[in-house]
């Protein structure tokens, strides 16, 4: 190998500005090209393009040198191969303070290139539209143009790149002022080699799922399986990789000391990725929790519902014939922790729904829908005392997993956590009752409610459900039968005759004595402890049938 590729001599330009004097313009997105065009003419440039982009800039009025004039060699295979020639990267990779690299531009008749304005093949954009084709994800695989930008970023000591119709301003004002300096043409690599990986990221997930990749177990070197199988679901992937754009700066974090910002993977606008604020004070941090903790639990109730949270717990959740009755139930279930909290339907929100929270004493900071009617938005913004604070989000249906293959995840400090989501349906067809006694039919609907909800409560976590109705909850504590306690003195006069619910086994029998005393009609579990025999034979003792669903349901 010659000595003289390893040294770092051009890691510093013989000047700190380099003019703008030959330039290569290749663009999928026409915005501000005639902006472009007139400041390159106006500066005296010589311009280089390709197809499309030449035309579009010679309507503008500017002279411009073919690509195939400089290569000497056609447009080949339908445009698949235009620049890919070393008469081209030669002249943007050229180290301008290296005499031998001077020495090959001389020998071969090879002229540098300043600058580099590429924009890429709309990958993204097609990919996420439902009717696009594999045929046509595949042609809008750009090669040349990730190839050129990257080149031109890797030789930023000499040559500019712009990746963006955003970047033309600055581009043209350093033109004006003689050139580019090295601090821009640094600022400008870095955001190509954002923009390359961000796209090779978007490649990469859409053709894993075209491969079906997420769905294969993933074998190592040695042929083992890496992902786990959990049996019905599929093994998770070998790698994620994810590309996080800045979505919504915030004020703060949890707390005012921190700063925060929402950042979703590029292109995704689904679940909170995708909300639309209506009206407001802007989100905060912490109201972003609350409102995937509402939502959530509002998307996994089939029927009309409800949800009220107050740091990240449901405090009410209601089904009903409509979504109006749905919410008052709720906000009723426990009006003190209701005050100040964030409330989502599964609905649209309706004037229905607006005079539910129009009552005396009410106020919430967050009020979220799949839509919104306008006379319900006119009565909120207008009518409450509350009116210029609240805020109205809409949210969008749809698979919010879909951008992270499947996967929820967590950060922990210096890695992340993923799981897939909870959040299929259990199926009631597999529960069985283990005790003496069956619960009566008219709770099922209740038994069935009851479990879904217990569901999104932060482990331990007990609810007592009345009808279709939460009306006491037990979360977040390090003992089940202290979960029992405090769900039971929620629900106080409506306990009696209410459901039960745990999203884990009870370990022992001691919560049993706490259920039958204040009167539960039937509890449903999971099962799976060692000391369910006791447990069961506790229900049995006192007269309480007892489902069991095989399935637990941990939110930590």
């Amino acid at each position: 190998m010659n000595p003289t590729h390893a040294t770092p001599a051009s890691s510093t330009p013989a000047v700190d500005v380099v003019p703008i004097r030959r330039v290569l313009v290749s663009v999928f997105d026409k915005t501000g090209l005639g902006r472009l065009a007139a400041g390159l003419k106006a500066a005296g440039v010589r311009v280089v393009s390709t197809g499309g982009t030449s035309a579009a800039l010679v309507s503008h009025g500017l002279e411009v040198e073919d690509v195939s004039a400089v290569t000497s060699f056609p447009e080949i295979l339908d445009g698949r191969v235009k620049t890919l020639h070393p008469r081209i990267f030669a002249g943007v990779l050229a180290r301008h303070d290296r005499a031998d690299d001077r020495a090959v531009l001389a020998d071969h008749g090879i002229d540098t290139f300043d600058a580099v304005i590429v924009n890429l093949y709309a990958f993204e954009a097609a990919v996420s539209r439902t009717d696009c084709t594999a045929g046509e994800a595949i042609e809008l695989i750009d090669v040349g143009g990730p190839s050129l930008v990257r080149a031109a970023a890797k030789n930023h000591a000499f040559t500019s790149v712009v990746t963006s119709p955003e970047q033309y301003d600055e581009f043209l004002a350093a033109l004006g002022s003689g050139g580019t300096t090295l601090a821009q043409r640094r600022r400008l690599a870095a955001r190509a080699f954002e923009r390359t990986a961000a796209y090779d990221t978007a490649i990469a997930a859409w053709m894993a799922r075209h491969a079906d990749l997420p769905a294969a177990a993933s074998q190592s070197a040695t042929g083992a399986t890496e992902a786990t199988d959990t049996g019905d679901e599929p093994p998770l992937p070998s790698r994620l990789s994810l590309d996080l754009e800045r979505r919504l700066p915030l004020r703060y974090g949890e707390n005012p000391h921190q700063s925060a910002a929402l950042f979703a993977p590029l292109g995704t606008h689904l679940g909170l990725a995708g909300l639309k604020q209506l009206s407001g004070k802007e989100l905060s941090y912490n109201n972003l929790l609350d409102l995937d903790g509402a939502t959530r639990l509002a998307g996994l109730l089939a029927t009309p519902a409800a949800v009220v949270v107050k740091h990240t717990n449901p405090c009410g959740a209601a089904a009903g014939a409509t979504a109006a009755e749905a919410l008052a139930t709720a906000m009723a279930a426990d009006p003190t922790s209701a005050f100040g909290s964030i409330v989502a339907v599964n609905r649209t929100f309706d004037r229905g729904c607006a005079e539910v929270l129009l009552a005396p004493g009410l106020f919430v900071e967050v009020i979220a829908a799949p839509a919104f009617e306008p006379e319900a938005v006119e009565l909120l913004t207008t009518r409450p005392t509350w009116k210029g604070s609240v805020r109205l989000v809409e949210v969008p249906p749809g698979d919010p997993w879909e951008a992270t293959s499947g996967l929820e995840l967590r950060s922990i400090a210096g890695a992340i956590l993923a799981q897939r989501p909870d959040n299929a349906c259990d199926d009631p067809a597999t529960w069985r009752v283990v005790t003496k006694a069956a619960p009566a039919p008219a709770l099922t609907q209740s038994l069935n409610f009851a479990f879904t909800i217990v569901r999104r409560l932060t482990s331990n976590a007990i609810a007592v459900c009345q009808g279709t109705n939460l009306v006491g909850a037990g979360l977040g504590q390090t003992s089940r039968v202290d979960a029992v306690r405090i769900a039971l003195e929620k629900a106080g006069d409506r306990v009696r005759g209410s459901v039960l619910a745990s999203d884990a086994f009870f370990p022992f029998p001691d919560s049993i004595d706490l259920i039958a005393r204040a009167g539960i009609a039937a509890v449903i579990q999971p099962g799976g402890s060692k000391r369910d025999a006791e447990v069961i034979a506790a229900a049995d003792a006192a007269g309480i049938p007892m489902v069991l669903t095989s399935r637990r349901h941990f939110r930590h």
